[in-house]
């Protein structure tokens, strides 16, 4: 296993058994860092895998096999008590933690009709709670280093968000929600956390894994440019110690491109108005002035 741009960092990696998460957990350690691969081994809904070896132990053994070092971790990410002993094995198991990269997911695609609680749940739990269990006592256990003393620690914290919730897909109201929210919580995150030197960005990837099977087939030339291993380098600099410029960015990558999404900023505006009747036509008119909205493509969209 070479050293690289992360010798010697600890990572903790969630839904890293398979797909990009695997593709992150190989490359970082590939790049000298020591792992923590989090996988509940379910199935592509959230329900009971019926894998005979756990993804996560399978990628740990990939990782000691070329040299590396990992260890294995099993529990939901989204349970707030195990989020904690999950960060508690990292200190434990190498002395130290200095990034979360939080990818795992979960799709349960219905119409917004048809949706039922279950499904809202199970997505808003697995996506965005998922994601805030680990950053918590991460965070904590920075900002404890930092009083203590340990004031240039380069710690990161990596999310996941998608086009789905910047943009706005059909059929994924609660999939979409979850990842706007995880744009929006990054951004606030990495406003709270810098002055713990930690930085905090989101990635946005076009790749093709079990999560995307069967939502549009794709040419084969699509299908090289989705791989999962064009995410995996940007999120090993992320990860590293030359990141710290950049904080509180959605970095989208995949399906051919590298690119910075931009948020919500103010569009055009007037004073503000007490009469419902005079405020139609003034706020039509501004709406017609306002860039339109993007669909998936990035490109403007009806609606």
């Amino acid at each position: 296993m070479s050293s690289g741009l992360c010798e010697g960092r600890v990572v903790i990696v969630t839904g890293a058994g398979r797909g990009i998460g695997r593709e992150y957990a190989l490359m970082l350690a590939q790049h000298g860092a020591r792992v923590i691969v989090n996988d509940l081994g379910a199935a592509r809904d959230g329900t009971p895998g019926q894998d005979e070896l756990q993804p996560a132990e399978s990628v740990v053994q990939e990782i000691r096999a070329r040299g590396g070092e990992a260890i294995a971790n099993l529990e939901s990410c989204s349970d707030w008590q195990a989020a904690g002993r999950m960060v508690q094995q990292a200190v434990d198991t190498f002395g130290r933690l200095d990034a979360v990269v939080n990818n795992a997911g979960i799709l349960r695609d219905r119409m917004l009709t048809n949706m039922t609680e279950a499904e809202w749940d199970a997505v808003i739990n697995v996506h965005l709670k998922g994601s805030f269990a680990p950053m918590h006592p991460a965070a904590a256990y920075w900002k404890g280093r930092h009083t203590d003393g340990h004031t240039e620690q380069a710690a990161r914290i990596v999310n996941t968000t998608s086009v789905s919730g910047l943009f706005g897909n059909v059929g994924q109201t609660n999939y979409g929600a979850a990842k706007a929210g995880i744009a929006a919580m990054t951004v606030i995150a990495a406003r709270e956390l810098r002055r713990y030197d930690v930085t905090v960005n989101a990635i946005s990837p076009h790749a093709h894994t079990r999560m995307t099977d069967g939502l549009r087939p794709l040419t084969e030339a699509e299908q090289a440019q989705r791989d999962p291993r064009w995410i995996a380098p940007v999120v090993v600099w992320l990860v590293s110690r030359d990141s710290s410029a950049v904080t509180g960015r959605i970095i989208e990558v995949g399906g051919g491109m590298l690119g910075i999404t931009e948020g919500w900023r103010p569009g055009p505006q007037v004073d503000q108005m007490d009469d419902p009747r005079a405020i139609g036509p003034v706020l039509t008119e501004l709406v017609s002035k306002a860039h339109p909205n993007v669909g998936m493509s990035g490109k403007p969209a009806d609606i």
